[in-house]
């Protein structure tokens, strides 16, 4: 009898063909362009888009001087030793401007954002100011041109404000409206096309039997994608035989700029994605040395990307994370910076085994002394998605990483910025 040889497997914690995590970031921006389309939409139905040119202040900011205090304006040639004293003629509010003149030795009531007048360029708050019938007296020590916002101290006219490549964020909502821009040139959002594949997989609302699960997985990816501003096609989940999921890949490739799947890119007898994906397109790599989320396959199909995530939802959902959401983001022509990295203690010891690199899921919180410090979620199975769900932060661990005692130093990338 000849001899056996075991092929490499998802539980080998080396495979020569498997390519790094920089080696399949690297492989897959190779192929990313940016979309160059665009379209003109309403200001607040810019939020969470990408813009596709440069904004220009049209105007300053503060458009004209304003007190950044309630107090009283006056002259700064008017001040002298204190205490002094200045006759009270008028009063301005903020949209209602003073109008008349203020002469040497004369002052102003004033509201916090009210217009200076020509005639003022100090502003003493109310607080230090002793007032009489028709006069104050300030006993304080003054400067010349306290408490004055000046004109354009903000934004000059012709400013770039915003950078093309940057999401609208909510704060730019209310940048833009102080500018009086009321809509903006956006690219065109991304359409992506995703379903599940699996025969035990069942919707919401169905009836399990016997060896079925709920699909998890299409709700997660919905989630994933909806926050990053992209136009949805959910295809549901596709039965495992070879021309359904044909017919589904190549409607998904002629709608979607991207096509994502989930489950079936393994080696198993019903794993037919890969399969697939060599007779309709191209694979650039199907195998990552990571855990989770060793399996996943990366090509085209037609003119659109593809991104196999493996079935298990953990995996699922890191792999989306690390490889999908950062192409998605280049794709749409979003310059978003590279997610935060932090190195804290870990309270608890780390089992991982070298070969690999490991995306751990993890509690990032603030000890007694105030220390920021990290606790993974406890079992850290590819299936288990209540680790994903109780997590607020990914713990890094290298390739040669082969374990780590309670209080080790460890990379932690939070999912504040990332999610």
């Amino acid at each position: 009898m000849a001899e056996f040889t075991p092929q490499a497997s998802c539980a080998d914690d080396a495979d020569p063909n498997n390519l790094s995590v920089e080696q399949a970031t690297q492989a897959i921006n190779t192929l990313l362009r940016p979309i160059d389309s665009w379209q003109k939409v309403a200001l607040r139905q810019s939020l969470g888009q990408v813009l596709q040119q440069d904004i220009v202040s049209p105007q300053q900011v503060p458009p004209y001087d304003n007190s950044a205090m309630d107090g009283y304006a006056f002259k700064s040639t008017d001040i002298t030793a204190s205490p002094f004293s200045l006759k009270q003629v008028g009063i301005a509010f903020a949209g209602k401007p003073y109008t008349g003149h203020v002469k040497a030795g004369e002052c102003i009531r004033i509201m916090t954002g009210a217009k200076i007048p020509n005639d003022c360029d100090t502003v003493v708050m109310q607080e230090q100011v002793e007032v009489q019938a028709e006069s104050i007296t300030i006993h304080k020590a003054v400067v010349s041109g306290q408490n004055v916002r000046m004109a354009g101290e903000d934004i000059r006219i012709n400013d770039i404000v915003l950078r093309a490549g940057r999401r609208i964020q909510p704060a730019d909502l209310g940048l833009l409206a102080s500018l009086g821009i009321g809509e903006v040139v956006v690219k065109r959002p991304l359409r992506v096309a995703f379903f599940s594949t699996g025969d035990e997989l069942v919707s919401i609302g169905d009836t399990l039997a016997d060896g079925q699960i709920y699909d998890s997985n299409r709700y997660t990816i919905y989630g994933m994608l909806t926050s990053l501003g992209v136009d949805v096609l959910d295809m549901g989940v596709i039965a495992d035989d070879k021309q359904s999921l044909r017919e589904a890949l190549q409607t998904a490739a002629q709608e979607a700029d991207v096509v994502i799947t989930s489950g079936g890119v393994s080696v198993g007898d019903a794993d037919y994605v890969k399969a697939m994906l060599d007779e309709l397109g191209q694979v650039n790599f199907w195998k990552i040395a990571m855990r989770p989320g060793r399996p996943l396959a990366f090509g085209q199909i037609e003119n659109a990307l593809f991104f196999g995530l493996p079935g298990n939802p953990v995996s699922v959902m890191v792999t989306f994370y690390q490889f999908v959401q950062p192409a998605l983001q280049r794709l749409a022509g979003d310059h978003a910076a590279a997610p935060i990295q932090i190195q804290v203690p870990c309270t608890n010891d780390i089992k991982k085994r070298a070969g690999r690199f490991e995306f751990q899921r993890g509690v990032l919180t603030k000890d007694e002394n105030g220390q920021m410090t990290v606790s993974t979620t406890g079992q850290q199975g590819s299936g288990i998605l209540r680790s994903m769900s109780s997590a607020n932060c990914f713990i890094l661990l290298e390739e040669s990483c082969d374990g780590l005692s309670a209080g080790s130093l460890v990379n932690v990338q939070p999912f504040a910025g990332l999610v």
